[in-house]
């Protein structure tokens, strides 16, 4: 049975029983080539019902979690909605058609200029259990898979009704639209970017002393100044667009490109290419001979990605050569607006797909660009830049949030400009606790503006903070197996290395208020502190869910027991602190110094790890430090890749022994490869005492008086003896930080 049901300007395609392709078309074409969003949508049979004319409507279409009834006419709500088969809302779940519904979110173009929560667009995932992506203004794509106009059609949309299946619907979604490419290696390492004038033996020198102070750099990224900008007749008008190098501050383009691949970097340049190519730029005599401008009258090659000429020159002639020399990709800086016209591409669209189709081609499959969100699909084009945010708190707080949501709509590769941007001021913790959400994030990228003093150098830092950070950057280096196998997950499986906490609990109330938490990749779950320091106990303080199970704190060994009903722990309701815990499972403040961030190891949870941090991020590690949190079987896949070739490599871990099966079927995997176990929190007799020892080392910095540091230590050290007197006597003090820090403490009693 064919899965498309055909009428009079109307068609339905039954893509699985709970997604559908509604398009209403006067002239009854119908578009079948792949658009900008839907790139395949024929999955197979599908069982479903039909019935036409029956109590009144023209058709219904029916399966197991959908009922569409409709009309006929031009789709609106009168004549056109559908039953989902759950029951996640407080009345019937009907959609009307072309009604909002109660969205979970999804991305944003841009955070340029934002100081804390801005509105996102719809993603897939909702609450209600459907949603809704319209496609009838999206571009298709030809057999040359160039942008082409559409069919053009009334009505062209995809509705989703996955209930609370998260997974299931980003997995149809990725079906649908596209998969996420596999990234280069290097790119899931630190990047460093700044907007400054750097010269190009100043450039050379910073990358030297990152070597030196073993802080690991794999990707250099050259803002706009590496090319002319001021120094040409102003009747060419801004300088913003530029491909020719600045020889003031780059004399030898060549020498740097090589001086830096020498030093083990992938290079990227800044682009605004908005302004197309003018005649002073060195490129433009080959671009006028190939698009036959008039070089007497100094024709420019006016930007205009709709043509394939121009498409054509711009990379032979301008780019494509510069990257013969050393530039590994573009960052693809589009700041000048839309199309303004329906039958033109958004220019972000157009450069996204074809930098992606160009850089990939020359790298064996690798490809990878740096540009904003276009909409979706946009996933298809890895990496996103997100834009220049404030550097401040409430900057932060919000990028946790945004990473995660991003999910929704499938663009999993987002890369933030951590420690900020702009304005601010200056404040160690702020940015030691930016560069920690970087770690535990898509893709770590400091970057800063021109600013003199607001580079994120860590040795701009007192001495504490400079070795918090250097130990946060190795940290990330040493995360690059892992990473990289959630990369090759996301584009194997769909699933992305940052989920919020609802993919895995979509019943549980808590998954939904705790925004800024998530999980990265399948083994660890993150919290990042995204507020000040406390000024009493002098550690920085977030809301921590857990959910069933016990959860490791990888950085202290503590454990945390979720999924608690309070009647199963040691505290009475009256004495628990308000919200402690929540429907059954565990909300615990927690409170960390500036060395510690919240991440979690469910128990048994396996994170290999590359020891040899400063080693090039494209070879496989020699050794592997296999990181096991706690004494619970497990096995976890490591996929690891170079180019096209995969090899996966099953580590399982049983009563303290380590055990591999390997399938490397183009000897990717290097000869000698060893593997070290190393055993977190296997014995757990001494969680009390460590317990204790973490609590002291807390009232040791608290700014608070020293007799009741004494008091509370008096106390604690009988604590483990009688809980529920240290929960009561932690409701007495006046603080609420030295309350939660207490409570902390109790809670960790085992």
């Amino acid at each position: 049975m064919s899965n498309i049901i055909q009428g009079k300007n109307y068609r339905f395609t039954i893509i699985t029983d709970k997604l559908i392709r509604m398009e209403y078309a006067i002239d009854n074409q119908f578009e079948d080539r792949k658009t900008q969003f839907a790139q395949n949508r024929d999955f197979g049979t599908v069982d479903y019902r039909t019935f036409e004319n029956r109590n009144g409507h023209l058709l219904e279409i029916e399966t197991d979690y959908f009922h569409v009834y409709y009309d006929g006419g031009k789709f609106d709500a009168s004549n056109l909605f559908i039953d989902v088969k759950y029951q996640y809302t407080l009345h019937d779940a009907k959609w009307y058609y072309g009604e909002p519904v109660h969205n979970l979110g999804g991305t944003a173009k841009t955070l340029d200029l934002t100081d804390g929560p801005i509105p996102l667009q719809d993603g897939i995932m909702s609450d209600w259990g459907f949603s809704f992506i319209d496609d009838a203004d999206s571009f298709a794509l030809n057999e040359k898979n160039e942008f082409v106009l559409r069919h053009q059609q009334e009505a062209d949309g995809y509705f989703f009704a996955y209930g609370r299946e998260y997974k299931k619907a980003l997995h149809d979604f990725y079906r649908l639209s596209g998969k996420t490419p596999i990234l280069p290696r290097y790119a899931l390492s630190n990047w460093w970017s700044r907007y400054y004038k750097y010269s190009q033996q100043e450039y050379i020198d910073l990358m030297d002393k990152f070597e030196n102070n073993h802080i690991p750099i794999a990707v250099s990224v050259i803002d706009m100044d590496w090319h002319r900008y001021d120094d040409f007749p102003k009747r060419f008008g801004s300088g913003w667009t530029g491909y020719s190098w600045n020889k003031k501050l780059f004399p030898d383009p060549k020498q740097f490109l090589k001086d830096l691949k020498s030093r083990g970097k992938k290079i990227t340049l800044n682009l605004h290419p908005a302004g197309g190519i003018r005649t002073f730029e060195d490129a433009y005599p080959a671009v006028a001979k190939r698009l036959n401008l008039d070089q007497s009258k100094e024709e420019p090659a006016v930007f205009d990605f709709d043509n394939s000429k121009f498409r054509e020159s711009y990379f032979k002639d301008v780019h494509n050569p510069m990257e013969d020399q050393g530039v590994d990709f573009w960052w693809i800086d589009w700041q000048q607006g839309t199309s303004r016209a329906k039958n033109k591409v958004e220019p972000l669209w157009s450069l996204n797909h074809y930098h992606y189709l160009n850089n990939a081609k020359r790298n064996n499959g690798d490809g990878i660009i740096l540009s904003r969100f276009a909409g979706p699909g946009s996933h298809r084009y890895p990496i996103g830049f997100s834009g220049d945010t404030f550097i401040t708190w409430s900057a932060l707080k919000f990028q946790p949030e945004f990473t995660s949501t991003a999910s929704n709509i499938g663009y999993t590769w987002w890369s933030h400009d951590i420690g900020g941007h702009m304005k601010g001021a200056y404040d160690p913790i702020l940015s030691l606790r930016w560069l920690q959400l970087g770690v535990f994030s898509p893709i770590n990228r400091l970057h800063s503006s021109d600013n003199p003093f607001s580079g994120k150098e860590p040795w701009r830092y007192p001495i504490n903070v400079e070795k918090y950070m250097n130990e946060f950057l190795q940290l990330r280096a040493k995360l690059l197996p892992y990473l990289d196998s959630a990369n090759i997950t996301t584009n194997k499986e769909g699933l992305p290395l940052v989920e919020p906490l609802y993919y895995e609990h979509p019943d549980n109330e808590e998954s939904y208020t705790f925004k800024n938490q998530y999980y990265f990749g399948s083994e660890l779950m993150v919290a990042p502190i995204t507020d000040p320091q406390d000024e009493e106990t002098q550690l920085g303080f977030v809301d921590v869910w857990f959910p069933e199970g016990e959860w490791m704190d990888i950085f202290t060994g503590m454990v945390y027991q979720g999924d608690q009903h309070v009647s199963d722990v040691k505290l009475l309701p009256s004495t628990v602190m308000e919200g402690q815990f929540i429907n059954g499972d565990a909300q615990v403040r927690i409170g960390r110094p500036i060395n510690q961030m919240p991440v979690f190891a469910k128990l048994g949870a396996i994170v290999p790890m590359n020891p040899n941090y400063m080693s090039n991020p494209e070879d496989l590690p020699e050794t592997i430090d296999v990181h096991v949190y706690g004494n619970k079987k497990n096995s976890y896949t490591l996929f690891e890749h170079q180019e096209n070739s995969i090899a996966t490599t099953i580590l399982s871990v049983e009563n303290g022994e380590l055990t591999l099966k390997q399938d490397d079927p183009e000897s990717i995997l290097p000869p000698n490869r060893s593997y070290n176990l190393i055993k977190h929190g296997f014995d757990r007799s001494k969680q009390n005492q460590r317990a204790l020892e973490e609590l002291i080392n807390k009232l040791q910095f608290a700014q608070i008086s020293y007799e009741t540091k004494r008091e509370i230590l008096k106390k604690a050290t009988k604590a483990a003896n009688n809980p529920r007197k240290m929960a009561e006597f932690a409701q007495t003090l006046q603080n609420n930080s030295i309350q939660a820090m207490v409570t902390e403490f109790v809670y960790l009693l085992q």
